[in-house]
């Protein structure tokens, strides 16, 4: 068995925002994350924030919010910390053509994912700071916990530090956008990335296909689509059971539910074969730490993403579950359309 380290966390009073004083900070993407980020920065009294991005919809709103907009080669040269805030799979030719040539020696460079520093497609200059700060929420929520003062947990590491000043800095970006609030726990940029891939293709899939399932089989059998749907997912049950999860423990928000519900659960659960399972998360956790999603990843980028059509077609809104959910919401109050405003 491996032995566990004792994690290491971040709390407010490890940071001091002292750390961000006459750094000129440049947020490369303004997009589901860079947005609310570059706003909880301002927010909390950073003064000097600059937008790179290309003309078009995410320059405008950048200029909507205030923030100066450059192109990324015109801000890289005066950026002392430069987030990368771009899709895994497009950073790393970004990052060698239109960041690095321009990067000054010192200058710290913030991910918030650790896909591309993990398997090697992004390699910064050996005379940079290289920190990680990979928020645990999605970017309308990071935005949300902020303004509600309570904060969002992330991921955080120095992964290089050339100055030497990178543990202060890194401390005071995570207490700037917002994380601190609720706490940062230290992780390698290798282990984000791991963790990341391993519950986005085992979990996410397993659940999809559940629920999938249930509500073909439950159609099959006569039952109303669009009550499968709300008890499934709609209603936010689920999503409660979940939060529960988070604020009682896993076994802990068992004890919120009916007898009737916990017994059949349980019985459920243990008649499942759960052995294969195992074997096949342990496969899927083995090929992404090799590197093998990484290098599929780019082949499907070098093929000029091939499967795009497929995700398209499957996301088009034509298909069973899609309907039902559309004919609910016609005759029912479901979910926050307006999650995603500032």
């Amino acid at each position: 068995m491996n032995q566990q380290c004792e994690p290491r966390y971040l709390r407010e009073a490890d940071a001091d925002l002292s750390a961000l004083e006459n750094r000129n900070i440049v947020i490369v993407g303004y997009g589901n994350l860079g947005r609310p980020l570059a706003l909880n920065l301002r927010d909390s009294g950073v003064s000097s924030v600059t937008v790179a991005e290309i003309p078009g919809p995410a320059w405008d709103v950048a200029l909507e919010d205030g923030f100066p907009v450059k192109p990324v080669q015109a801000a890289a040269p005066h950026a002392s910390i430069l987030f990368v805030l771009l899709s895994d799979e497009l950073a790393p030719e970004i990052y060698k053509k239109e960041i690095a040539p321009f990067l000054i020696t010192g200058s710290t460079v913030v991910f918030a994912s650790g896909f591309n520093l993990a398997f090697g497609k992004i390699c910064p200059a050996p005379d940079l700071d290289v920190l990680m700060v990979a928020p645990r929420m999605i970017g309308s929520g990071i935005r949300e916990m902020y303004r509600k003062e309570i904060g969002f947990p992330s991921f955080v590491s120095l992964e290089q530090d050339a100055t030497g000043n990178g543990w202060p800095v890194l401390c005071a970006l995570a207490q700037a956008v917002g994380s601190l609030r609720a706490g940062a726990l230290v992780i390698t940029a290798v282990q984000e990335a791991q963790l990341d891939l391993f519950v986005e293709q085992t979990v996410g899939p397993d659940l999809a296909s559940a629920i999938l399932t249930a509500f073909q089989v439950g159609v099959d059998a006569g039952l109303p689509a669009e009550a499968l749907i709300l008890e499934l997912y709609m209603s936010g049950e689920m999503a409660k059971s979940f939060q529960a999860m988070a604020d009682l423990g896993f076994f802990q928000q068992v004890k919120l539910h009916g007898f009737a519900a916990a017994y059949g659960g349980m019985i459920r659960f243990m008649a499942l074969e759960r052995e294969s399972q195992v074997e096949n998360y342990r496969k899927v956790l083995e090929e992404i730490s090799q590197g093998a999603f990484a290098d599929a990843l780019d082949e499907e980028v070098a093929s000029g993403f091939p499967s795009q059509s497929l995700l398209d077609e499957m996301l088009d809104g034509n298909d069973p579950i899609s309907q039902a959910e559309e004919r609910l919401r016609k005759h029912m109050r479901l979910g926050d359309s307006n999650k995603l405003s500032d």
